[in-house]
């Protein structure tokens, strides 16, 4: 047997209920009659909690004819839902006399079909001219699926499937990734730009950009760089620094199929202790990670600076992180199965799909580049997350992070949901877990505070919740999850 579909507890309280009696007891909430209205996720979180968060444990929902605000709506697809339960009393009748649904039923039944949720129709025929479409099929005698009485609402729902717009190329590319370097257009934007305030089309003959990608990679900036030298009419003088040997070898490929021997001097090394035999007009790096600096970046680009002119252009020139708190059954599940303290303490880069953001990102660190003054990367931010009243209850299971970047001056790269570069998927969400997820109930203040700390030779973070309720602070010392010097 797959599944099961249980009726859904009554009343405040379903302790009893949670532990599947096989029978009845007079006792039991599943007898309580109250006109008090109940949060139906209330119920479903005092369950969930009472089965420890089983990762069999999931929800079928009961779509009726009147829906709650969208935000209610939305803490849902962070839930484990399986199914919509939808009533033929629900649907509206067309002018036709067909079954239709509400526009804002239609725009839910699509949320469902993209989250993989199953649809069932349940009840009796209520539509005249659905019951007589049934009637007439009976009577030729066509096969049984063709001729049940709920077909029409069914067919109608396959409607609303086959209407739904076909998925972008970038969300099909994705789609293996849901839960479980498109970089360098931007930097030649910025390149280009760059080149243009450093060099006046009266010396553009004449005059030699130094420009050094730092962490050059298999070579797509310096393949970008190279693009915006040509677009912009500009001489260009390319180092490429990499410390990696495997990259080192495609760079070499590269350069001899490209004829950029003249141009481009590779250098196998690692940026932090190479000394340049110039000081560099551009300094570019792509050493930026889903949570901006959780790369390395500001640690890398303290040792590469050292070779840039006092005037010279940082390509980038500043990025910030953000946090946003969410719900995440799916992504909570598969952390709690590996049943020990060090996953929880672990920050993942993953495609985050079915989960409900409770409330708007807000930026944690920022760097900038070249440094001023000789500022420390370690970093301690607290945060208010303000939970939307029309949002009700929700269970907090970690944190989505992600960041923004000003490459130079106008142009801008990143994947914070509010100002995401279109059409990039070279980065995915980072996600901060809680050892125990955190009720937060609508309108309420969630605190957060967030440590960047370093040592001799690593670079951690630790996070905590200090209210509504307060958590342990996580990764202490990174005890858990570190990224090496």
């Amino acid at each position: 047997m797959p599944a099961c579909v249980l009726p859904a507890p009554k009343g405040t309280t379903c302790a009893n209920y949670a532990r599947i009696p096989v029978v009845k007891n007079d006792g039991d909430s599943m007898d309580a009659t109250s006109d008090t209205l109940v949060d139906s996720w209330e119920t479903w979180n005092s369950f969930r909690l009472l089965c420890e968060h089983h990762s069999q444990l999931c929800v079928a929902l009961d779509i009726l004819n009147s829906l709650p605000s969208e935000n209610s709506l939305a803490r849902w697809f962070g839930e484990s839902v399986r199914a919509a339960i939808i009533n033929t009393h629900s649907f509206l009748t067309n002018a036709r006399g067909y079954p239709c649904l509400s526009k804002r039923h239609q725009k839910l039944i699509t949320r469902f079909f993209n989250h993989s949720i199953q649809i069932i129709i349940s009840g009796n025929s209520v539509h005249p001219k659905a019951r007589l479409v049934a009637d007439v099929s009976h009577n030729h005698s066509v096969s049984d699926s063709q001729r049940h009485p709920l077909r029409p609402y069914l067919d109608y729902v396959g409607y609303l499937y086959q209407k739904m717009d076909p998925l972008p190329e970038q969300e099909r590319f994705e789609l293996g990734y849901r839960d479980f370097l498109q970089a360098p257009l931007q930097y030649q934007r910025a390149v280009c730009k760059a080149l243009l305030d450093r060099v006046p089309d009266e010396e553009a003959s004449v005059k030699t950009t130094v420009l050094m990608v730092v962490g050059a990679g298999r070579g797509p900036l310096v393949r970008a760089s190279l693009q915006a030298a040509e677009e912009t009419g500009r001489k260009l003088k390319v180092y490429a620094v990499e410390k990696n040997p495997n990259a080192i070898v495609t760079l070499h490929a590269l350069i001899k199929l490209e004829g950029w021997e003249d141009i481009v001097t590779i250098v196998s090394s690692d940026m932090r202790s190479w000394n340049a035999p110039e000081e560099a007009d551009i300094l570019v790096s792509e050493l930026l990670g889903s949570f901006g600096d959780n790369e390395l970046s500001p640690e890398c680009l303290d040792g590469a600076e050292r070779f840039l002119k006092q005037d010279g252009i940082s390509i980038p020139s500043s990025y910030t992180s953000f946090l946003q708190p969410v719900t995440s059954s799916k992504l909570y599940n598969d952390v709690k199965a590996h049943k020990d303290l060090a996953h929880f303490e672990t920050a993942y880069v993953v495609k985050i799909h079915n989960a409900a953001r409770l409330a708007p990102s807000q930026p944690v660190f920022t760097f900038t580049h070249p440094k001023p003054d000789k500022e420390s990367n370690d970093r301690y931010k607290k945060m208010h997350f303000v939970i939307p009243n029309d949002t009700g209850s929700a269970m907090v299971h970690g944190f989505a992070g992600y960041f923004d970047a000003t490459l130079y001056k106008d142009v801008h790269l990143g994947i914070e949901p509010s100002t995401a570069t279109p059409n990039m998927f070279s980065w995915f969400a980072i996600f901060f877990p809680l050892r125990s997820p955190i009720y937060v109930g609508p309108g309420s203040t969630l605190e957060v505070n967030f440590w960047r700390c370093s040592g001799p030779k690593k670079v951690w973070y630790e996070w905590c919740v200090t209210s509504p309720t307060p958590s342990p602070i996580h990764n202490t010392n990174g005890r858990s999850y570190w990224v090496g010097l």
